[in-house]
């Protein structure tokens, strides 16, 4: 049976022909969630390290198009679908509703009426499988700079984007999927993720001050 996702040396070309395309710090943040994937999945008996570290990479790789918000979702699909990367199109689009709902979201709908509809429909027909949770987890816990505590990127998120009637719901989700992980793998995500605390915090003189980010990611 053919994979539904590429080998790793021709996802970080296509991540590298992305960054041509459309330089930024979504790029690291990529990077880093592909790295939780595979170190979180590798504790995990019934999951490909291999094929988690791929879909990581690959999660965002809509945003090749340039400077978008929630579009890069049904951009990274159709790229992805027309490569014959099936597993990673799915993730494309899965990677931003923990909540199978898309007005959940709190990035801008820049997305036409069409592809809506498309999203809306697609996301209420299927079923997520651990890759689609595990990515959508790893987003929660990569800076472009490393790992960070989850709560740390909810925040950062929120303060960039704002609320809306979903956030508490999409944040239990996520510790949700997190507890989920930890029971799976017998152990703290964290244990996995190297130099969580240090990138969480840096110490500037005589303060502890948390990192801010920008848009892009």
């Amino acid at each position: 049976m053919n994979k539904k996702y590429p080998n790793k040396d021709i996802a970080i070309n296509a991540l590298r022909e992305a960054e041509r395309l459309n330089k930024g710090k979504w790029v690291q943040h990529s990077e880093y969630v592909a790295l939780a994937c595979k170190n979180i999945s590798g504790f995990c008996d019934d999951m490909d390290s291999n094929k988690a570290y791929i879909l990581g990479l690959l999660h965002d790789i809509g945003r090749r198009v340039g400077v978008v918000q929630e579009r890069h979702t049904i951009e990274g699909f159709k790229y992805c679908s027309n490569q014959g990367w099936d597993d990673v199109a799915k993730i494309c689009i899965t990677h931003s509703y923990s909540i199978k709902d898309i007005r959940s979201v709190i990035g801008k709908l820049d997305i036409t009426k069409e592809d809506y509809n498309f999203i809306k429909k697609y996301i209420d027909s299927i079923i997520y499988d651990d890759y689609d949770l595990l990515i959508q987890l790893c987003d929660a816990l990569a800076l472009p700079t490393g790992f960070c505590l989850m709560e740390q990127r909810l925040v950062d998120v929120t303060r960039r984007y704002g609320i809306n009637e979903y956030t508490v719901i999409r944040w239990n989700k996520l510790f949700e999927i997190k507890e989920y992980f930890e029971r799976k793998m017998n152990c703290s995500i964290y244990k996995v993720l190297p130099n969580v605390i240090e990138n969480t915090f840096f110490y500037d003189k005589n303060s502890v001050i948390i990192r801010g980010v920008k848009n892009g990611y």
